[in-house]
């Protein structure tokens, strides 16, 4: 019998957050003194829990554990008692005290979240044996280590139950015979309380997610993809078009790596705030060079625009440009009254007056300047912006711009005419064309491409041709649930849980990737508060508080260990091949477009990707029921 390692030991090389040496060393003797049927997972994803490694056995149990590579000769590791009664966990090297991460309180956190949350059939009361937590240091002696521990067991029956629930083990229990101390559950006698339907509750959490195991992958391009990548125009300036998933955004994350092995600076800036976490990663598949991450700087436009402003000194001129956001934010309203104040006066600010002076602050010798600017759905800009971004650009430097018209969610594209084109730069030539759609499951293009004929201009329509490598080697579900709007809070739960059933070991796919989208904020809180009742947490963007919801979009990324949720217009760019979508409103192209972008965030696999689309436009239950022919 193979045992289950996730992921296997042939990435472990490669993990995004590398294996310590104890780590290695705890690896090799579970690896080796376990039975076949225990299954091994390292840093798995847990629902916002990231513990070094889980061990499931389907028929004995669960162990969870921490590991810390703690030397106690080279610090004083110490417990500091509070007047309150509390007690915090420190070390003190030379005359510096600090607070140290509690390895014991978080052991017992994960074991409790294990037993109420992600395995919530086990049997009340007696189910929290099967669940062990245990603390390794492999560099220290156990018995110094239980003195650190003792005062974080707070009742005498924790004190008592100490060894068989949370066990401290240190080096010399690195051994298939200290096994029995560090684990032990392997003691005990097999009994009913571990089934594999139980194990089945939990394996959704364990598996490593999509993104994550993508991150450990070289960024793969066709001939065409490859060409642009590795080359330049003789002017510098290049300008791309392509249909959804045609693979834009590797081209420009590959051609970055490849200026920042060279040593060039470069910088990527986005309009969507939470779409240069993607990029960024995408880079760091391409990049091979050390110290490539420093030579490559990340931004939105607006976040740039203030910047850049501070930087040439116009301190006063950007106050006086944000005084009346200043003034209205300043007031503490109720976010909706704040919301209403703030839309008349934001376009022309945001829009104008604001890039005018970011255009004026870039040309200034105090602003830092780039080997290359490139520009991500380039669509979302309008002409002025890309001028302003041109001046931080290094004479014979290189100017990328990258844009799919079809998703033209905020109404920008229509301003790309040829002669705002000649005045960004592009004084000739085409636009270089990327037509393949490499990201959609067959299954998914022919629904979003039907919609785009449906519901898009003709003249901004720029539809994916399939893939004919790979049509049916990538299986997908599709769903279309047509409902009232008071109905659809529900049917989006109901069909989030629903994936989350398909997810586990034996599927490779993990609840980490599930991500739901919906383009109200208040909809989308109310979902991600009503999955917090079945104990899923949700990485989501849902604030109407402007300022705690800018906190939240650079926060979000897709190696959170929750499940997602945000809106159609923050996740335009990423993909996941696990999703669920809501559809209230239907009605203008820009509304239109927002849709078909969030329908082509669907990222085909091998192992399968899912669909859900609850609506409650009326305008869409036609098309809505073409979906029944895709199950």
């Amino acid at each position: 019998m193979l045992r289950v390692v996730h992921p296997p030991k042939s990435d472990h090389s490669k993990l995004r957050q590398p294996l310590t040496e104890g780590e290695r060393k705890l690896f090799e003797l579970f690896d080796t003194g376990l039975d076949p049927e225990w299954e091994i997972y390292i840093q798995p994803h847990l629902n916002g829990l990231r513990p070094d490694f889980v061990l499931l056995n389907p028929t004995v149990g669960i162990c969870v554990i921490e590991v810390k590579d703690w030397n106690l000769d080279a610090m004083n590791y110490y417990v500091d008692e509070h007047r309150s009664g509390g007690f915090e966990l420190c070390a003190q090297n030379g005359n510096k005290s600090f607070k140290v991460d509690n390895p014991f309180t978080k052991i017992k956190r994960y074991k409790e979240a294990i037993y109420n949350i992600y395995c919530p059939r086990l049997r009340k009361k007696y189910g929290y044996a099967a669940v062990v937590g245990s603390v390794v240091f492999p560099f220290a002696r156990r018995e110094r280590l239980l003195s650190l521990q003792k005062p974080f067991l707070k009742s005498d029956t924790e004190k008592e139950k100490a060894s068989e629930y949370w066990p401290i083990a240190g080096e010399a229990e690195l051994s298939i015979e200290g096994l029995s101390l560090m684990l032990p559950i392997l003691k005990k006698d097999r009994h009913n309380l571990m089934t594999p339907a139980l194990a089945d509750d939990l394996r959704g959490w364990l598996v490593e997610p999509d993104f994550a195991s993508a991150q450990r992958r070289p960024l793969t391009l066709d001939k065409d993809q490859r060409a642009l990548a590795e080359s330049r125009t003789y002017s510098g300036y290049r300008r791309i078009k392509g249909a959804a998933g045609s693979g834009k955004s590797l081209v420009l994350a590959a051609r970055a790596a490849k200026l920042a092995d060279e040593g060039k600076r470069v910088f990527v800036v986005t309009f969507n705030m939470t779409l240069w976490h993607y990029l960024r990663d995408l880079v760091a598949r391409a990049a091979t060079s050390p110290g490539w991450s420093s030579r490559v700087t990340y931004a939105h436009f607006h976040e740039w625009c203030k910047q850049v402003c501070l930087e040439a000194g116009l301190e006063d001129a950007y106050a006086e440009i944000m005084q009346p956001v200043a003034k209205i934010m300043d007031l503490n309203l109720d976010p909706r009254e704040e919301a209403k104040l703030l839309r008349p006066i934001l376009p022309q600010i945001m829009n104008v007056e604001l890039p005018e002076l970011a255009h004026r602050a870039a040309l200034s010798e105090n602003t830092a300047k780039y080997d290359a600017v490139f520009v991500d759905e380039g669509q979302d800009y309008l002409p002025l912006w890309w001028n302003a971004l041109r001046g931080i650009c290094k004479p014979g430097g290189e100017l990328l711009l990258v844009a799919d018209t079809t998703q033209d969610i905020y109404g920008t594209a229509r301003s790309w005419t040829d002669e705002a084109m000649r005045g960004a730069g592009f004084l000739g030539g085409r636009w270089a064309h990327l037509r393949i759609g490499y990201r959609l499951p067959s299954k998914a293009l022919r629904r979003a491409s039907e919609f785009a004929r449906r519901f898009l201009p003709d003249e901004t329509s720029d539809i994916p041709e399939p893939d004919q490598e790979a049509l049916d080697l990538f299986p997908a579900h599709l769903q279309w649930v047509q409902c009232q709007d008071h109905e659809a809070a529900r049917h989006c739960v109901n069909a989030i849980l629903a994936v989350m059933r398909r997810t586990g070991t034996g599927t490779g796919k993990a609840n980490a990737d599930i991500t739901f989208l919906a383009n109200e904020i208040d909809f989308g809180k109310q979902v991600v508060l009503e999955l917090a009742t079945y104990g899923v947490n949700a990485a989501h963007t849902f604030e109407r508080d402007k300022r705690e919801q800018n906190r939240l979009k650079m926060a979000f990324f897709l190696g959170d260990s929750r499940v997602k949720a945000t809106t159609f217009h923050s996740f335009k760019g990423w993909e996941t091949p696990l999703m669920v979508m809501y559809i209230r409103r239907a009605v203008g192209p820009e509304a239109m477009a927002a849709i078909y972008a969030a329908l082509t965030r669907l990222k085909r696999s091998p192992t399968g990707s899912h669909l859900t689309v609850v609506c409650s436009a009326p305008e869409l239950a036609a098309y809505g029921a073409t979906w029944a022919d895709e199950h």
